[in-house]
């Protein structure tokens, strides 16, 4: 099965609330978009999502569902897991919040 990650019980500041999951989700997809030289047009269209939804994924206003996760990252020339490896890693304080 996956890892299990241990949550840190006390964080370096404590007022810091720990980041979502759909904003690293987001944040990775736009830094392997640019990182690509691709527009927000060329990866929505490969995708089938609109340019507006890819947009509001990438700043973490939308959750995406794993087969519409799937269809960006495919994309992209990734993976679902790719992407949340990278999520996870980039997080400075650890583990990210699922829910809000």
């Amino acid at each position: 099965m996956g890892q299990v990650i241990a949550f840190q019980p006390n964080s370096p500041e404590p007022n810091t609330p720990e980041p979502l999951w759909r904003e690293q989700v987001g944040q990775q997809l736009r830094e392997q978009r640019v990182a690509a030289g691709w527009r927000l047009r060329d990866v929505a269209e490969r995708a089938g999502v609109s340019i507006q939804y890819l947009s509001e994924l990438e700043r973490g206003l939308k959750d995406p569902s794993s087969e519409l996760l799937a269809a960006i990252a495919g994309a992209l020339g990734s993976t679902v897991r790719e992407v949340a490896s990278r999520a996870i890693r980039s997080t400075p304080t650890g583990p990210v919040c699922l829910a809000a």
